[in-house]
């Protein structure tokens, strides 16, 4: 588990947080996530982030249930039970496109599901550290990941400067970890006890 230091900055309006994103990237501060309470179109360019592939895995995913879909039905008429029925061809493509459409849907689904849930580590018992807890209530919170080389009273500092209402430094897992949201739990290091809440 890495246990990492963050300086936290809550804003209360969006049009303040959406320029200081910008200002604190500008300024080195390395972003470790901004937590809002509704969307706020055009603030993952902001950050930096990349776009979504998860449609690239939703179409690799349709194209794996068409192929099983008409892999198996060919397998199955032409080989291992073939039957005349009527003189019909045993590979007629009209009788199998319901399935293989169904297929196509139900494997593209269910994989960008699980893909989208493990990109956001989403499963039953991970727990993640909350920052502030009107995080998605009414505040707007910025999360600066300290490295060795950050100065915290500077990083305090700036975010004041470009608008944050309070600030504060948390020491905290900086991933997820197995773990249940009803009981307080203490994490390790170095044979200092770290609590989360």
């Amino acid at each position: 588990m890495a246990i990492k230091k963050f300086v936290v900055g809550c804003f209360d309006d969006e049009k303040v947080l959406f320029p200081a994103v910008k200002k604190v990237r500008k300024s080195g501060y390395k972003i470790h996530d901004v937590y809002t309470p509704f969307p706020i179109h055009g603030l993952d360019q902001a950050m930096g982030l990349r776009d979504t592939s998860l449609h690239t895995a939703g179409f690799i995913y349709g194209i794996t249930g068409t192929t099983t879909a008409l892999s198996f039905m060919g397998w199955v008429f032409k080989t291992d039970w073939p039957l005349n029925i009527g003189g019909k061809p045993n590979f007629p493509l009209p009788a199998f496109i319901p399935i293989t459409f169904e297929l196509t849907v139900l494997f593209s689904a269910v994989g960008m599901v699980l893909t989208f849930c493990y990109l956001c580590q989403l499963a039953p018992f991970v727990k993640k550290h909350h920052f502030h807890a009107r995080a998605t209530d009414d505040l707007f919170v910025m999360v600066l990941e300290c490295g060795p080389k950050t100065n915290e009273e500077d990083a305090k500092a700036f975010l004041a400067s470009v608008g944050a209402k309070e600030i504060n430094v948390q020491v905290a897992e900086a991933d997820w970890w197995l773990g249940r949201y009803d009981k307080e739990e203490k994490l390790f290091e170095a044979g200092k006890t770290v609590a989360h809440s």
